[in-house]
Order: structure tokens, then sequence, then C-alpha cells
């Protein structure tokens, strides 16, 4: 049940990015929006279950690179846009900070892999787009990041190989307050 809804999700959002795309010359003038206002819509018709996890979130994400990559756009350009509209939705829906952080990270730094995009340099734009996100709706900004820098060093460990060191390496280079952050992870 849940599969099938969170399945109905990533392509109701890949369906709905692809679309609002379409002749759009300005992809990551346009992505924020859009992946907002869908984000919104779809989490109406799903339950509790899905619209308050980090599986919404995470979903939003894929059907949305899913959806850019299709139309031949670079997703590096737009994978920033894509998280801040993925949090921004989640939370106008009623999500939790943690959570949409959390899902919108952890899938989009898995995506950025699946795609062979710079892990590093995905991590960093993730990362800032998650704070933005949080930023706009007037979140916690300080939880944000350590969520946001924590979520991107996981995924990284769980791709495995090098990933992890290029992750913390670009995120303490670009990201204020990540160095000390990750430090405290290893503890």
């Amino acid at each position: 049940m849940v599969f099938t809804i969170i399945s109905h999700l990533v392509n109701g959002v890949k369906e709905g990015v692809k679309a609002g795309l379409e002749g759009v010359s300005d992809v990551s003038g346009a992505i924020v929006d859009l992946v907002k206002n869908t984000t919104v819509s779809m989490l109406k018709g799903t339950t509790e279950v899905v619209t308050t996890g980090v599986d919404a979130a995470g979903s939003v994400v894929k059907g949305a690179i899913s959806g850019v990559a299709e139309i031949g756009t670079v997703v590096v350009g737009t994978i920033k846009g894509i998280v801040i509209g993925t949090v921004r939705g989640v939370m106008e829906s009623g999500g939790k900070q943690e959570e949409a952080i959390q899902g919108a990270v952890g899938q989009a730094i898995q995506s950025a892999k699946e795609l062979g995009l710079n892990v590093g340099e995905a991590a960093v734009e993730v990362v800032k787009g998650a704070v933005e996100a949080v930023k706009e709706v007037g979140g916690d900004t300080i939880a944000a990041t350590k969520t946001a820098v924590t979520t991107a060093v996981e995924a990284a460990a769980e791709i495995g190989g090098e990933t992890v060191e290029t992750v913390k390496s670009a995120l303490s280079e670009s990201v204020e307050g990540a160095k000390k952050i990750i430090e405290e992870i290893k503890k």
C-alpha cells in the first residue's frame, strides 16, 4: 500500500515537472516554484504516513530529478532548486522540517551519484538549498544546517568509496558551520 502510494508520488512529480518545464528556457529559475507547487498538489492526495515522513521528500526529489533528466536538462544546475522546492512544499503541506530535509538531501545525493554528477558539488548545492528553503518558510536554519550536513555525509557513506571524504571536504570548504558539524559526527 505505502509502496504504491510512494510510486504514485514519484511518477506524479516526475510527470508534473516534465509538463511544467516543457518549452521553458530558464529551467533553474522555474524549478523552485514548479517543484514546490507540484509537491503541495501531490501531497494533498496522499495519506498522513507519506506526507509527514522522510519518504515524501525523497519521493518528490526522485521524481523531480527524473523529470528534469528526461527533458535533457543538466541536473547539477537544478538540484538546489529541486531541494528548495521540495523542502518548502513538504513543510507547507504540514511535514516536519527534519524529515523534509532528510528525505530531500538523502535522495538528492543518491540521485546525483546515479546520474554520474560530482557528488561533492551536488552535496554543497543540496545542503545550501535545504537551509535556504527552511529560511524561506521561517524554520530553524541552525537545526536545518546540522540536519542537512549530517544527512549528506550519511548518504555519501552509503554510496561508499571515496565519496564520503569528497562530500565532507566539499561541505567543510563551502558551507558555513559544516566543518564543526562534521567534527561532531566523528565523536
